[in-house]
């Protein structure tokens, strides 16, 4: 119906029933599955909270609406889940796992450096990636002022021309598996997320979702 603070104008303003009686304390408790809630007195019901594993291709934004006429992710998804939102983005040029939801907390699990979710990344660089490098990466380096770090990483395959390389992520600032290589004056020419939490992106493919399970729901918030 509203924001939290919009939504305690509204009930201060007398516009809230519960069972037919009008509620203007804010904290009253009710309970969803037998009361009947109303607001200007038409009937509201609990939101049902959505989890989708969406693997983002290249070439689609993560906003909503996009200035350049480029298309989004949400074009990927059923009409009927207008409620939901991306939780963290991916760029422009990036595919992999990313999350959908309308469940607000859960979203905050996932993106909040203080929960320290790790998601893994696999980059296909032009250059060789050296173990220095990585052992940098770890400790941490600066980028334009900012200081990026990586949890763990491994280099898959590395030659002059070209280097594939995982790296495990938990703050998931703006384009830093980009900025990590950048400040190495190497570019990343594909990048994929492969996995977020214990969640894989295993077999979906490009331009397909599926919805999370219980137990993989409760995995992901499992220190929350």
């Amino acid at each position: 119906m509203a924001s939290r603070r919009a939504g305690e104008k509204i009930i201060l303003e007398g516009r809230v029933s519960v069972n037919g009686q009008i509620v203007r304390l804010l904290g009253t408790k009710v309970d969803a599955d037998h009361d009947k809630i109303s607001v200007d007195g038409k009937t509201v019901g609990v939101r049902k909270k959505i989890y989708v594993a969406l693997h983002k291709p290249v070439g689609c934004v993560c906003s909503r609406h996009d200035e350049l006429g480029r298309p989004t992710i949400y074009e990927l998804l059923p009409k009927e889940w207008a409620t939901v939102n991306s939780v963290g983005r991916l760029d422009y040029n990036s595919e992999g796992l990313i999350f959908l939801t309308n469940d607000g907390q859960f979203a905050l699990h996932l993106t909040h450096p203080r929960y320290g979710v790790r998601k893994k990344y696999v980059a296909t660089v032009e250059g060789e990636v050296t173990g220095e490098m990585l052992a940098d990466f770890k400790r941490g380096v600066w980028h334009h002022g900012e200081k990026l770090q990586a949890q763990a990483g491994r280099i898959v395959s590395a030659n002059r021309n070209k280097s594939v390389v995982e790296l495990e992520l938990s703050e998931g600032k703006n384009r830093e598996v980009r900025r990590l290589f950048e400040s190495q004056n190497l570019a990343v020419k594909r990048l994929q997320r492969v996995q977020i939490g214990k969640i894989k992106l295993a077999e979906l493919k490009p331009g397909r979702w599926r919805t999370l399970n219980e137990t993989e729901i409760e995995t992901l918030i499992a220190n929350l």
